[in-house]
């Protein structure tokens, strides 16, 4: 009796798929947990976005599994092919995360959270479930926990060379006013007249943070041609 009620539990649960209904109900969770710390972060691949992620990394992982086993159990096929599309194919969605504005560049931790989002599904659809969760733990403790840390780095002040060409007759003024309107000092600067442009080498020195934000703010004016930090 007892063997057939394990059968028929058996039978219930692969014609119901519950195995998959417990992988897609970990994705939502697993997900979920990373999504929530992207949404209160105010990123824009936040709660939704990752969870869907999971969600479908889960079933396409599922699916690699199980689409070439026989009626009979024989496998027919690789069965990592579908997985390893999904690789590929979450590289374009992490991609379009990516902003770059004449230089600045912004939103690699998103991408990179897609990417890892992603791996994460492809262990649930696996059936790698602690290794899932563990993960998950990982990457919410290194998203949360080491943000603090990261933000005293950037606090912390610096002193950098820098290089920005301007158009003939961009006066120092206007360019140093954008510089300290982001908290850095201007220890020492030197301009120098081409041909083409102007070439202004700048010794900067402030919050780490702020050398982001001084060069982004720089490329948005329509005189600056380029700026490089050292």
């Amino acid at each position: 009796m007892t063997h057939l009620a394990a059968s028929l539990f058996t039978d219930l649960v692969a014609t119901l798929r519950l195995d998959l209904l417990l992988k897609l109900g970990l994705a939502v969770l697993l997900g979920g947990a990373i999504g929530l710390e992207r949404e209160l972060s105010g990123k824009p691949a936040g709660l939704r976005t990752n969870i869907l992620i999971c969600i479908g990394a889960t079933l396409l992982a599922d699916l690699s599994v199980n689409i070439g086993i026989m009626p009979g159990g024989a496998r027919v096929g690789d069965p990592g092919r579908i997985a390893a599309q999904v690789v590929v194919g979450i590289g374009f969605l992490g991609a379009g995360t990516i902003l770059q504005a004449r230089g600045a560049v912004v939103g690699l931790t998103t991408a990179a959270t897609i990417w890892v989002v992603a791996a994460i599904g492809l262990l649930l659809g696996a059936g790698q479930y602690v290794e899932g969760i563990g993960a998950t733990v990982l990457v919410v403790l290194v998203l949360a926990g080491l943000g603090n840390v990261e933000r005293r780095i950037l606090s912390r002040h610096r002193t950098v060379s820098a290089t920005v060409r301007v158009q003939r007759g961009t006066p120092w003024e206007a360019i140093d006013r954008e510089i300290r309107g982001t908290g850095l000092m201007v220890e020492r600067h030197a301009a120098f007249d081409h041909e083409s442009d102007t070439t202004f080498e700048l010794r900067l020195q402030g919050p780490a943070r702020q050398f982001d934000v001084v060069t982004a703010r720089l490329l948005e004016r329509a005189d600056v041609l380029s700026v490089q930090l050292e």
